[in-house]
């Protein structure tokens, strides 16, 4: 089976920029991939952060929950509670975001410190 897409960027970029806006003095969210099931759009360890603006680098979905973590990640920057997020098609949640692959996935999402 090929290897999924990096789509434009890999683990230690996402890392890198996520340090990058720390030391810029932003509020930092990281989300990480911890599990699958089934047909998932990217694979375990995949990684997204997210800045207290909203901006974004990484993926944890090849696009179709990208939305809803950022929302998340934006609370988690505020609150400093890490969470975990479940997607999976028998989520009625995951049609509204799109995640209508077949799978699911979990992703758990902390504040950078």
């Amino acid at each position: 089976m090929p290897s999924p897409p990096t789509l434009g960027f890999e683990t230690h970029d996402v890392l890198r920029q996520a340090a990058a806006w720390r030391d810029e003095k932003q509020g930092v969210a990281l989300a990480t991939v911890v599990e699958t099931w089934g047909s998932s759009p990217r694979p375990m360890g995949s990684r997204l952060a997210v800045n207290e603006q909203g901006a974004f680098v990484g993926s944890v979905s090849g696009g179709c929950v990208e939305g809803a973590v950022v929302e998340e990640a934006l609370g988690v920057i505020a609150s400093g509670e890490p969470k975990m997020l479940e997607f999976g098609v028998t989520h009625e949640m995951a049609w509204e975001v799109g995640l209508a692959c077949g799978g699911r996935v979990r992703i758990f999402v902390e504040r950078v410190e």
